[in-house]
């Protein structure tokens, strides 16, 4: 069913009775052309484009719970491209030109919204890199925008500007950066994936790799084994225990990394906030929650929940930056596993077993990340070679030190 103003009117007037459920729910075949391993928005992304753009469409996703489950609902649903090298600037505006059309690509709505992300500084060398990061964008066309601090107080006055340790001094503004809905990003892609053909496993945990002459054969999961020519993994903090099914050991270490919400308020924040002085960040949800994080647990973790320290860290950014937020009630918190590289930048490419690809060690940075990353994820399934725009995110750049830190903080992003 497509949706459209008639489609939401003719429910309206049948008393909402005849939506039909978003994806089948098939029983696994015996072989596929491509399998993605992860029912997340990479994984789902990934399959609807090789359906879409490659002209695949024996594909299966599996997924060893439901789809949307993993990392891609556990965020804070911030896009934006931001950042500083060459090799991240265009992956990451792919990216968000991708956010930019995809409720009219996939007939969805995403709740996309642009509303900007500001990120202050609070010192002169941090003004200075902000400089550099802001031409570094605009050099490769992306728009930036050097903010002063009379000019943050007019968007912002609630903020704390003449803080004794942390002064707001200015901010980097990208306006066309902001936020999605990051549930319905999973749910979208798994419609208009379903709806080329592609299989969604539900409840198909990946138990184990066939592999033989050093090129994979298919995939034992908990619903049987599955042939298969090419599969790719996309799971998230799960890389390195994944990748350990076809002997290999990644460059990624798994941490947790917490986010909250605060009860409901009034319009408060009207764009994406981020605190220079730490790595905190806070937005406003449509439903009036006030949405932040900061820096990921400093041990590795596969639990999906955070800890105190890290907790009572991110409420001290909260309360140094503005000081009001003290006054509300935080409703939930959640974690995530995040799969963080060496050098705190990701991984698309092929692995030493044919017909193996992977998509991992997205840091904190995998949700902006989804629609090009899925993207480029499927141009080498289906073509073998990567896409221009990832090229520099080759496995074996551990080896020769072709790195890009992008932070200089490596797995702790706290240290940016």
């Amino acid at each position: 069913m497509k949706f459209s103003i008639r489609s939401v009117l003719s429910q309206a007037m049948q008393g909402q009775t005849g939506w039909k459920p978003q994806w089948r729910n098939p029983e696994p075949r015996a072989e596929y052309d491509a399998i993605v391993v992860g029912g997340g928005g990479h994984g789902l992304a990934c399959a609807y484009y090789l359906a879409s753009r490659y002209g695949l469409h024996n594909i299966a996703v599996i997924e060893k719970s439901l789809v949307g489950s993993g990392n891609v609902g556990r965020n804070t649903t911030i896009v934006r491209s931001n950042y500083l090298l060459p090799g991240n600037i265009p992956f990451y505006e792919t990216s968000l030109k991708l956010w930019e059309g995809l409720e009219q690509e996939i007939n969805y709505n995403a709740m996309v919204s642009q509303r900007g992300v500001l990120n202050l500084f609070h010192s002169d060398g941090q003004r200075d890199v902000a400089i550099r990061r802001g031409n570094a964008m605009r050099l490769h066309g992306v728009h930036a925008e050097l903010l002063s601090r009379d000019e943050v107080r007019a968007r912002h006055p609630f903020l704390d500007y003449d803080n004794a340790r942390f002064p707001i001094m200015g901010g980097l503004l990208q306006q066309r950066g902001g936020t999605v809905r990051h549930d319905a990003v999973a749910w979208g892609y798994a419609r208009a994936a379903d709806k080329l053909g592609v299989d969604i496993l539900q409840n198909c945990e990946l138990t184990g790799l066939r592999i033989e002459g050093g090129r994979v054969l298919g995939a034992e999961t908990s619903r049987g084994y599955i042939a298969a020519r090419k599969i790719g993994l996309s799971v998230a903090g799960n890389s390195s225990r994944v990748a350990a099914m076809a002997g290999m050991r990644l460059p990624v270490e798994s941490h947790v990394l917490t986010a909250f919400v605060s009860e409901g308020i009034k319009p408060l924040l009207h764009s994406v906030i981020t605190f220079g002085a730490g790595h905190f960040y806070i937005s406003q949800s449509d439903k009036g929650g006030l949405v932040f994080g900061a820096s990921v647990d400093g041990y590795n973790s596969y639990a999906q929940r955070g800890n105190l320290p890290c907790v009572e860290d991110t409420c001290e950014e909260a309360m140094a930056l503005m000081p009001a937020l003290g006054r509300l009630r935080m409703l939930r918190s959640w974690g995530g596993i995040m799969d963080m590289t060496m050098d705190g930048s990701p991984i698309i490419d092929r692995t030493p077993v044919e017909g193996l690809y992977l998509n991992g060690g997205w840091c904190i940075g995998g949700f902006k990340a989804t629609p090009a990353a899925g993207l480029c994820l499927a141009h080498l399934m289906a073509r073998d070679e990567p896409h221009e725009v990832a090229r520099a995110y080759r496995l074996d750049r551990f080896a020769t030190g072709r790195l890009l830190d992008e932070t200089g903080g490596g797995t702790n992003m706290a240290l940016h």
